[in-house]
């Protein structure tokens, strides 16, 4: 990522300086957490990135942007409450213009559960309606029946002990724009993908996409509550805008060129779980994944977003089993023992119930 020089710092970043002030700062160094702030995630001018971990002590899992606007700020993906707090600490190392909206890209808990934070900070949560569809079939406990994903994530999580769920109440069916004239924003619903609300926020004068996890880079996707047929058309919508900049939900920032492999691999996926799996019953079928792991790995455009057997992190198996059922309409039965499934370990980082 690359450096900033003072002037732009300060242009790009801080707000509300008198000119006594800014000649101070230009003159001497700048403070510490400002500079380490402006340095790791500033994209372009008001424009910043944070790379989360996905992992389930991690504060802040998600990636996260956010754009500062003439008279406030937008986040991208509220977080868990914990990463909510630690970018709220973050803008607020650059300027102290109101954070107003946090945009859900959508409904897991990673991307989600921190927006009453932002509530209480004076922002208002914004997403696509299917966001609120899925947490109807998901937070089944806020909805006034049983225990949902929420209830099920305060098990492993303590900072959702001490706030609440808060669904988005700015809602908009299909785009929705911010624009102060320097900076515009255009939040837009391309298709079913990761889940079916997924969101994108892309930035057009700067060539920027916030993808949420319509992209990751690396083998981070998690497919259980979306369409990966469908995901590869959403795909081929979002490489249409021409990015430069792709800010993913998990993983590195990239190139517009990570489209196209997150694409590609769901292809392949698609076309090994056709040929070697489809034809096949379900005990049969799932003796043919590590032939698939193999070919997928082999491919240098794709091989990252493939797991490793036999580790904790380990997304493939469930990926083609849900390629099969989509293709079938049959399920297969549990790939391996309960502990080293990676849809749970995944799931219990985007606050999903694990079953």
């Amino acid at each position: 990522m690359r450096d900033v020089n003072r002037r732009e710092f300060l242009t790009g970043g801080a707000a509300f300086l008198s000119l006594a002030a800014e000649a101070e700062l230009l003159a001497g160094p700048i403070p510490a957490g400002m500079a380490e702030a402006a340095k790791a995630d500033l994209v372009a001018p008001d424009i910043y990135f944070h790379e989360g971990r996905l992992a389930d002590n991690a504060d802040a899992v998600c990636n996260n942007g956010w754009i500062v606007f003439e008279d406030y700020v937008l986040v991208i993906d509220a977080n868990f409450p914990a990463g909510a707090r630690l970018i709220i600490s973050k803008i607020r190392a650059l300027t102290d213009k109101p954070i107003r909206f946090a945009f859900d890209t959508h409904h897991h808990g990673d991307h989600a559960y921190g927006n009453q934070v932002y509530v209480e900070n004076g922002a208002v949560p914004i997403a696509h309606t299917g966001v609120i569809e899925e947490m109807k079939r998901y937070e089944t406990g806020y909805y006034g029946n049983q225990p949902g994903a929420w209830e099920a994530a305060t098990k492993g999580r303590a900072d959702l002990k001490t706030t609440k769920l808060k669904p988005p109440s700015v809602l908009f069916s299909k785009d929705l724009f911010f624009d102060d004239g320097r900076h515009r924003v255009e939040l837009m619903h391309l298709g079913v993908a990761h889940t079916h609300g997924d969101a994108l926020a892309w930035l057009p004068k700067e060539r920027i996409l916030f993808a949420g996890d319509v992209c990751v880079n690396g083998p981070y996707n998690y497919v259980g509550d979306g369409d990966v047929g469908e995901w590869v058309a959403t795909l081929e919508a979002a490489r249409k805008l021409g990015a430069q900049i792709v800010c993913t939900g998990h993983g590195p920032r990239s190139v517009g060129t990570v489209l196209d492999d997150q694409q590609a691999f769901f292809k392949a996926l698609r076309e090994q779980v056709g040929a070697l799996m489809a034809k096949r019953p379900p005990e049969e079928a799932k003796a043919q994944i590590e032939s698939i792991r193999a070919t997928l790995k082999g491919n240098a455009q794709i091989a990252r977003y493939v797991g490793e057997r036999g580790t904790g992190w380990d997304p493939l198996p469930a990926q083609a089993a849900k390629v099969y059922e989509e293709l079938t309409g049959q399920k297969l039965a549990a790939l391996m023992p309960e502990p080293q499934l990676a849809r749970h370990a995944h799931a219990r980082s985007h606050g999903l119930a694990s079953a």
